[in-house]
This record gives C-alpha cells, structure tokens and sequence, in this order.
C-alpha cells in the first residue's frame, strides 16, 4: 500500500497543479498567447500531431546517438586514464574545459568548422553529455577494493585480466549512474544546440525550432506542447536508463538489492 501511495504521489500533484492552472486560466479569462490553457496544450498535442511527431524523433535522435557516443567515448578515455597516471595528467584538463565551457559558446565555433547540420548537432549534445560518463567511470574505475587487486596480482593476473575481471565490474554502477545523467544531458544538449545554431538535421526540424516558429507565430499553446513533449521524453530516458541499470545490477549490486528490500 505504501508502495503504491508513493507512485501515485507524484501523479496526484501534477493533476491538482493542472487543475489550478486550468481554472485559472478560465476564471481570469487570458488569452491563449498569454498563458494557455492545459486542454488548449492538449489540443495542440493533437492537432499538431504530425508535426510534432516529426520532431521529437529528430530530437531523439540526435539524443541517443549523442549518448551512445558519450558512452563509448567516456569509458574508452576512463579506460586509457587507468592504464596511464601520464595521459590523465595531459588530457582530463581538456575534459574539464569542455565540461565548464558553455554550449552556447561552442555553438558558434564547431558551426564554421562542421558542414553537415546533423553532426553539428551531434557534436554539441555530445559535449554536454561526456563529462558526466568519463568522471563517474573514472570513479568507479578507481574503488576497487585494494583486497581485490592484491589478491589478483598474487595470482599472477595480467593488466588487461584486472580490468576486464575486475575493474570494469566494480565500475559498472558508477558508470551506469553517468549514464543516467548523460541522458537528460544530452537531451538538453540536442535541444540548445538547435536553439543556438538555428539550424535543420538533415532538412527536418526538432522540437526547439519548432518552438522558435511557435513563438514568431505567437502560437503559444504549440510552444508548451513542444516543451511538454521535451519534458516528457527526458523523463522516459531516465525511466528507460533507470530500468536497463537496475536489471543489469539487481541480482548482484547491495545498491539495488538493498532497494528491493526497502520496497518489500
């Protein structure tokens, strides 16, 4: 019961914050170009069905191959960081600039120097979306139990057997934890990106144009269906990364375990 009082917490708030907005919009009678109403978002949601569905998968996609590449990229370099305290030393200051240097100061740059819409898009989600990989697999790559490492090297285990048995284990829940967050980053990335560039993928536009044309056209209420389509599809990529880590560690992780336990 107190379980699914807690799944249904979040749901009752949301309806009652709708509720409000909805009732006062209609008491106060504003215009839908001031602030519209949920149904007429709805509406919107439906109405422009097409449009809209077009571009949440150029958003999307630019997202998942932004966090594919940040995975792959941020373990390899966390990797390499491992095997060498001299590579770290020269590169992951590079790592940090990129981390703390805005996107909207990048923008403009990778624009004169990238041709093709899409990978400038590409590039940008990607940025935003790498640290987060590279610092947490670092960390993980680095708590491994010092028992554990002895007891390999006592067994006579080669550099490349410790990492493949040992430590990239003992990262995986650090590593998927970057994973979540690089999610929701890279589709903050995908969306700033177009915003700033005020460029098409491929000749299709995501949902920050979309909402760029909304708010010149002063249809505000495709603006918020927009912005909830983009609200949305954060959410479903946590839910979605939350779900893959907890089945990759439920049957062996305390972290998990001990949730499930908490739950019964």
């Amino acid at each position: 019961m107190t379980r699914l009082a807690g799944r249904l917490a979040p749901l009752l708030f949301a309806a009652l914050v709708l509720y409000g907005w909805e009732t006062l919009v209609r008491v106060k009678g504003l215009p839908p170009y001031i602030l519209p109403a949920p149904s007429a978002i709805a509406a919107s949601l439906w109405t422009d069905r097409a449009i809209l569905a077009i571009s949440l998968y150029v958003t999307l996609k630019i997202t998942f191959a932004a966090l594919l590449t940040s995975a792959v990229a941020g373990l390899g370099l966390a990797v390499l960081f491992r095997q060498s305290r001299w590579i770290e030393r020269s590169l992951y200051p590079y790592a940090v600039i990129l981390q703390v240097t805005p996107i909207v100061a990048i923008a403009p740059l990778i624009l004169i120097y990238v041709e093709d819409p899409f990978m400038v898009m590409l590039v940008c989600a990607t940025i935003v979306a790498f640290f987060p990989v590279l610092s947490n697999a670092m960390l993980g790559l680095r708590s491994v139990d010092p028992g554990l490492e002895d007891l390999f090297r006592l067994q006579g285990a080669s550099r490349w057997q410790r990492l493949w048995l040992l430590q990239l284990p003992s990262a995986l829940p650090y590593y998927l934890g970057g994973l979540r967050i690089a999610g929701g980053l890279a589709l903050i990335g995908a969306v700033v990106a177009e915003f700033v560039s005020s460029t098409t993928a491929g000749g299709a536009t995501g949902l920050a144009w979309r909402i760029i044309e909304a708010g010149q056209r002063l249809n505000v209420p495709r603006m918020f269906a927009a912005l909830t389509l983009i609200a949305l599809a954060g959410i479903a990529i946590f839910g979605l990364l939350t779900f893959a880590s907890r089945l990759i560690l439920r049957r062996w992780h305390d972290s998990e375990r001990s949730e499930d336990k908490e739950e019964s």
